[in-house]
């Protein structure tokens, strides 16, 4: 095998393209692993709330905190196998072009996968995030309706 200075940079060129796509899935995977934490800062105190008795409505944010947990899981699974499939594509392009293999359907086919994967990933951030917003409506419109029934108590 003759490979010329040339070639190898055009071939790593060729590989780096990739390697941006990389960097936009390491970025996702931190501001999920963030998110993740922050719902499980919040489930431990909660679960500390819980310790002397029964709470409804820590109980009924603790169900809603253990699905939006879920939910970023299945997100972070699917963000990571999409990084692994884009270090495949990237040492395959690396691969088949100096060893002269013919990859052209397994690198193709990988990337499809990767694609999936972060759409995949980027559906199950946006459900988690519209049940968080969702909870958090709900407990304004609570707040607002005990301040409205507070008000009204106090002015009369």
């Amino acid at each position: 095998m003759n490979i010329q200075l040339a070639d190898i940079g055009l071939i790593i060129q060729l590989a780096i393209a990739p390697v941006f796509l990389l960097t936009g899935v390491g970025t996702m995977l931190v501001v999920l692993t963030n998110r993740l934490a922050r719902i499980i800062d919040r489930t431990r105190v909660l679960e500390a709330r819980l310790l002397p008795g029964p709470d409804e409505t820590c109980m009924l944010e603790l169900q809603v905190l253990h699905q939006r947990g879920h939910l970023i899981n299945f997100a972070i699974t699917l963000n990571t196998a999409c990084g692994l499939l884009v270090c495949l594509v990237i040492g395959m392009l690396f691969l088949g072009d100096t060893a002269n293999l013919p990859l052209d359907h397994t690198i193709a086919s990988c990337f499809v996968l990767a694609m999936g994967c972060l759409i995949g990933s980027y559906i199950y951030f946006l459900r988690e995030v519209l049940i968080g917003s969702r909870y958090m409506r709900i407990q304004q419109m609570k707040s607002l309706s005990r301040g409205a029934a507070g008000c009204g108590a106090c002015s009369g």
